[in-house]
């Protein structure tokens, strides 16, 4: 196929992740299938969203393992297939167990893998701007959850059962979308040069010596940017698990749609933060994108804690607005710092390992219900968050101490 202009490639890597990143809508799609089956608890559906999650990183990781014999094209017609499959036999579900083969293994996999086969293709086409696509290709990701979300609302028929039409109607469309969008992914040729800058210098940030994903392993520094992923991701979760519950604790009178309206604007703002957090990552470097996701998290749980007491909406959409965009920081971050710090040739592999920490901050979410269980207050919530950035401040810092070190 002709090699067109590298923005094309960048907007077909949207495209697919859009699509790819409906998973995160899972809290939309499954409110009509709860209300069909009355008797399944909210463990049962929530087992799905971790599923979801689980599989999803195992698809990115297998992606990058057979990327010497999945091509990035192969790689998405895959989740294509895959999207399409676990989409219909979802929407025949008559237990829990199916619904998790479904959506659950199926439609992960399906994610991870289209998740995977973008950013290891189109970074290629950007070695000049590598935070600034990851953010811009993210953007899309995050979105989706968001868009689609309100599309499968709106389009959902009333009454028990409507949502098994919408599940095959998505099943069809993501297979359509992203097999078109395939034959797009192409590598850049031996020939391919990156723009020139200002002044006619190629404007390529050089990328650290190539590591491979077992050295990588062994690195202190590596270690330390895991624990932070963990945390600051952990937080976002936290945050986004517990959003619809803390407008409704600082306003009893807001209405199911202004509820979902205000908790929307956490996925606004993420989607959006991320092309403003992958650009300046290029431009100041790692330190302060993650002291400045550090430090708004512990801003959001200021805000909140404020709105709490006061009982205040607008205080509240001026926390959630802090939140999104502090969460918004952590992906494309990950994407840049593995460039920037393992190289550009492992990248397929190294990639999917550092955002393996979504395993562990899924329980984020959990751990903040049991909070509120037990606390019977969402304050509890916010000062998790304050905890877990606390965390992220330390292992920044540390790896700030590694690099001055390498440098002496």
């Amino acid at each position: 196929m002709k090699q067109l202009n590298r923005r094309v490639y960048a907007i077909v890597g949207v495209i697919v992740l859009l699509f790819a990143g409906l998973v995160y809508a899972w809290s939309v799609l499954s409110t009509p299938i709860a209300a069909e089956f009355t008797g399944w608890t909210k463990a049962q559906l929530s087992l799905t969203f971790t599923l979801v999650m689980i599989l999803f990183c195992i698809g990115s990781l297998l992606c990058g393992l057979l990327a010497g014999k999945l091509s990035a094209k192969n790689a998405v017609r895959l989740g294509a297939v895959l999207f399409l499959a676990g989409f219909y036999i979802a929407s025949r579900c008559q237990t829990p167990l199916t619904l998790y083969l479904g959506f659950g293994v199926l439609c992960g996999l399906g994610s991870g893998l289209s998740y995977n086969a973008v950013m290891s293709t189109m970074v290629k086409w950007f070695p000049d701007k590598p935070g600034l696509i990851s953010g811009v290709l993210l953007m899309g990701f995050g979105g989706g959850s968001f868009l689609i979300g309100k599309l499968y609302q709106a389009w959902t028929p009333a009454g028990i059962g409507g949502w098994r039409t919408s599940f095959v109607v998505m099943g069809i469309v993501c297979f359509a979308v992203l097999a078109v969008c395939s034959f797009f992914f192409v590598a850049p040729g031996a020939d391919f040069a990156a723009p020139a800058g200002k002044g006619g210098k190629a404007a390529v940030r050089p990328a650290a010596a190539d590591i491979k994903p077992v050295e990588m392993l062994k690195k202190p520094t590596f270690w330390l940017y895991y624990v932070w992923a963990i945390a600051v991701s952990a937080a976002g979760l936290a945050l986004i698990s517990q959003a619809s519950g803390v407008v409704w604790e600082a306003s009893a009178d807001q209405t199911a749609a202004s509820v979902a309206t205000i908790v929307g604007l956490i996925s606004i703002c993420n989607a959006l933060g991320r092309v403003l957090f992958g650009g300046m990552y290029d431009k100041y470097g790692r330190s302060l994108s993650m002291q400045l996701v550090n430090g708004l998290f512990i801003v959001t749980s200021v805000v909140l804690l404020l709105a709490m007491s006061g009982r205040s909406v607008a205080v509240v959409i001026a926390g959630f607005v802090l939140g999104g965009l502090a969460y918004s920081g952590v992906t494309p971050t990950n994407s840049a710092f593995c460039r920037a710090y393992f190289g550009a040739a492992h990248y397929p592999v190294n990639f999917p390992l550092i955002n393996s920490n979504l395993i562990f901050a899924s329980f984020g979410s959990t751990i903040s219900g049991a909070l509120y269980d037990a606390a019977g207050s969402y304050s509890s919530t916010f000062f998790l968050i304050i905890g877990l950035a606390v965390v992220g401040v330390l292992c920044s810092l540390a790896i700030s101490v590694i690099d001055r070190k390498n440098r002496a």
